[in-house]
């Protein structure tokens, strides 16, 4: 869910249910320009965040959108990349710049890079992401990744202590997600909303999800294509531990003519299809490749997919589910 901020007394200090309602989504009191420096349709965000909370998804999602994304930059140089991005600002039109107890005392390297780019006219948008702390101890569990704050205590003390040090970052966030019941489109969709572009707000956001069917569809998926007519890499010996992100893949399986010509046929149908959902009103959709394993043939298409969109405009996801199974 996405809140505006809350006055001291008004959130709980364990983070549960912190926000508004579910489903309800309020802009801050900076207004839609929050983040764009005034003259120049430059736009800059800071991610922050707990760890867990999501801030990984976010940055690959703003990457899609075309921004260039800085994550874990010392607090150091947080400075110079102030200064660089107020130098060249056709260059650096949209930037985001991930910020947590990575980079030290997170309050004051935060404090740093807002007056920094403040002072030079950019006023940056702040995303916070958070969760309850089931949620959180879940999702380490799941990824087995180290809290950077862990000791001998266990996670959950870990995860209060970064409450803690980021709850004054919190305070001074622009948009506050709880990401605890968020997919990663609703996610994508409730960045999307409140970013202060109102030009790429009516455009047709698209998001392509590449699976692998022996574990299941996404359920999120408006359009579902199925290649495993194609030839499998999966079972050529040097190209099995591959991914399809690797040119020996994409080269194997673009190399066969049928997915040659599939792809053409994608390329006709979404050029015939797409501006019909545009018409409708239609804002977010959702386009899943599937394979066997999900690792090999879904991954090349998504990709060759994702480029042609682009080259047509608009903002374009990529998400690659199983790519972290192997």
């Amino acid at each position: 869910m996405a809140t505006s901020r809350q006055p001291e007394e008004a959130r709980p200090a364990d983070g549960v249910g912190r926000g508004l309602d579910a489903g309800r989504a309020v802009d801050a009191g900076q207004g839609p320009e929050s983040g764009l420096a005034p003259g120049t349709g430059q736009h800059v965000v800071v991610v922050s965040g707990l760890s867990g909370g999501g801030k990984t998804a976010a940055a690959k999602l703003f990457e899609d959108l075309g921004y260039a994304v800085v994550d874990n930059l010392p607090s150091e140089l947080l400075p110079g990349l102030a200064e660089l991005v107020s130098s060249d600002r056709e260059r650096f039109s949209r930037v985001a710049i991930v910020l947590d107890v990575r980079s030290g005392d997170a309050p004051l390297a935060f404090a740093a890079m807002r007056g920094a780019l403040e002072g030079r006219g950019i006023r940056p948008q702040v995303f916070f992401l958070e969760a309850r702390d089931e949620v959180l101890i879940r999702r380490f569990s799941e990824t087995r990744h180290r809290h950077p704050l862990a000791d001998q205590r266990g996670i959950a003390s870990s995860i209060a202590e970064e409450r803690r040090l980021l709850d004054p970052v919190r305070d001074e966030a622009d948009v506050v997600l709880d990401t605890s019941d968020l997919s990663l489109r609703e996610l994508r969709e409730t960045i999307f909303g409140h970013l202060g572009d109102p030009t790429e707000a009516e455009q047709l956001v698209i998001q392509l999800i590449s699976f692998g069917y022996k574990f299941g569809v996404p359920l999120e998926a408006d359009l579902v294509f199925d290649v495993r007519f194609m030839q499998n890499p999966y079972y050529v010996p040097e190209l099995r531990q591959l991914s399809g992100l690797t040119d020996a893949v994409r080269s194997y399986v673009m190399g066969q003519p049928i997915a040659y010509r599939f792809v053409s046929f994608l390329h006709e149908f979404l050029g015939f299809v797409l501006p019909g959902y545009e018409s409708e009103g239609k804002t977010h959709l959702t386009i899943a490749i599937g394979c066997t394993g999900g690792y090999h043939r879904s991954i090349v298409i998504a990709e060759e997919l994702a480029d042609w969109l682009r080259e047509r405009g608009g903002p374009v996801a990529v998400f690659h589910r199983e790519l972290d199974r192997a």
